[in-house]
Formats: C-alpha cells, sequence, structure tokens
C-alpha cells in the first residue's frame, strides 16, 4: 500500500459521515423532531468530523509527496 493511502482512504470515509451527520442535523432542525443530541449537536458533530477528515486528507497528501521525492 503506497504511503498516505490508508490517511487518504480514512479522511474520505470520515468525510463523508461528517457529510451525514451535517445532513442528520438539518433534517433534524428542519423538520422539529425531538432528537437526543439536538439539531446542533449532529451539525457541530459533522462539521467537527469534516474538519478532521479534511486534516488528515492534507497530511496524507503531504505523506505521499514526501515519499516521492
Amino acid at each position: 500500500m503506497p504511503v498516505g493511502h490508508k490517511r487518504t482512504t480514512i479522511a474520505r470515509i470520515g468525510g463523508a459521515l461528517g457529510l451525514v451527520c451535517g445532513v442528520i442535523g438539518l433534517l433534524a432542525g428542519l423538520t422539529g423532531h425531538a432528537w437526543k443530541l439536538e439539531p446542533v449537536g449532529w451539525f457541530t458533530g459533522g462539521t467537527l468530523l469534516a474538519l478532521l477528515s479534511l486534516i488528515a486528507l492534507v497530511d496524507g497528501a503531504i505523506a505521499s509527496l514526501g515519499a516521492k521525492r
């Protein structure tokens, strides 16, 4: 497996999960359902997960560039 490939894959999965959490928060806010984490909690959690995934993606790209040199 190439260097940084595992981090890139994990970052993509995390980004997709962050998007799903954000959509759940948006739908919970629009429909007015009483969710355990409330819409703000789902949306904030999704944003945090997407941010961490972005950092992991950049880290994987830097590791991949460093291995080529």
